[in-house]
């Protein structure tokens, strides 16, 4: 089973990724650790996109295609796959397409997930890290005993950059201009799956497995 995830940031498809990873045992890949252990390790295709990110300039669509798909025949592959945050925009998804189908391969599911901008703003604004060991928290949905200070550890509690409301429009917007457009791309091909990203973990994990079985496809847990 070959699964696409695509949803805004903060969505919560990373950590449905990670719990669909460990249900049907197959492996969740994201271009980002890809790239870096491609980099690390210096395989051919690692030291090409080290040229680019040197430079600061993107890696190109078909080089990361390439990466991907060579990920994708490595022997925990063979019974599927998890694809989280790749392909980000169409050109992407149309060298996959292209990639795969020499490979005799396909994608089964498209699980797009569906929470409005406001949740997102709240969801991601509203994280707090501690200095010290990095443990996370959230202002509303995981506070620590004491404001501003860690329960593991007792350090400064504090809002990365990337969690600032600015920057988080920021990531929204280049969502919207290139990733979003795969939403009707796979729509048109009768892949893409709505999947309501509001509730709590597993209840979402569970209304992703009935439309992964074909069991209610078109209904939507209410938050």
């Amino acid at each position: 089973m070959n699964i696409i995830l695509v949803g805004r940031p903060g969505s919560g498809k990373g950590t449905q990724g990670k719990v669909l990873s460990e249900e049907y045992n197959i492996p969740i890949i994201s271009t980002g650790d890809i790239l870096r252990a491609a980099v690390r390790e210096k395989t051919p295709l690692g030291l090409q996109a080290r040229e680019y990110m040197d430079k600061g300039a993107l890696v190109p669509d078909e080089l990361v295609v390439e990466m991907v798909v060579t990920r994708l025949q490595e022997g925990d592959c063979r019974k599927g796959f998890i694809l989280d945050g790749f392909p980000r925009n169409i050109g992407q998804a149309e060298a996959l397409d292209r990639t795969l189908s020499t490979l005799d391969k396909g994608i089964d599911h498209v699980l797009n997930f569906e929470v409005e901008h406001k949740e997102i703003i709240k969801r991601l604004s509203g994280r707090r890290t501690c200095r010290k060991c990095g443990e996370a928290y959230h202002i509303i949905f995981n506070m620590p005993v004491n404001i501003g200070i860690c329960d593991k550890c007792g350090g400064e509690l504090y809002q990365r950059d990337d969690d600032k409301e600015e920057t988080i429009e920021a990531r929204l917007k280049v969502y919207e201009e290139h990733t979003a457009p795969l939403v009707e791309y796979y729509r048109q091909k009768e892949l893409l799956k709505a999947i309501n990203g509001i509730g709590g973990v597993d209840q979402i994990k569970e209304q992703i497995i009935n439309v992964i079985c074909g069991r209610n496809n078109n209904s939507k847990i209410e938050g």
